[in-house]
């Protein structure tokens, strides 16, 4: 991810490879630690995004079943995951309201 090379006689500096192309970044070790940081924090939070979006589907196929004792279930569960992502402020609290709401909607009318 990170790598040194020589650039405009610069064997300090380094690039920070990235899917859409490549940046330079900074040649101070602060910018070089910062940059470093950052692709880390990058990671994990794409890692608790995906699994959180894994949970929410998951949780509407479970509702698809027709099962209420089942998607009752799958729905507690995902309402702590999207409750941890607002406090590791991966999304914002309107949003996950809004899945919250919507899933717990469907939820209900699978209980008549």
């Amino acid at each position: 991810m990170f790598d040194k090379i020589n650039l405009n006689g610069h064997s300090s500096a380094l690039k920070f490879w990235h899917q859409s192309g490549i940046y330079q970044v900074a040649n101070s070790s602060q910018a070089r630690k910062r940059a470093r940081q950052s692709e880390t924090r990058r990671r994990h939070n794409a890692s608790q995004r995906s699994a959180m979006r894994t949970a929410i589907k998951r949780t509407a196929s479970t509702i698809g079943t027709a099962d209420y004792d089942q998607a009752s279930s799958a729905y507690n569960a995902v309402v702590k995951i999207l409750d941890k992502a607002v406090s590791h402020g991966i999304i914002s609290k309107n949003k996950a309201a809004r899945h919250k709401s919507r899933l717990n909607s469907q939820v209900k009318a699978l209980q008549s």
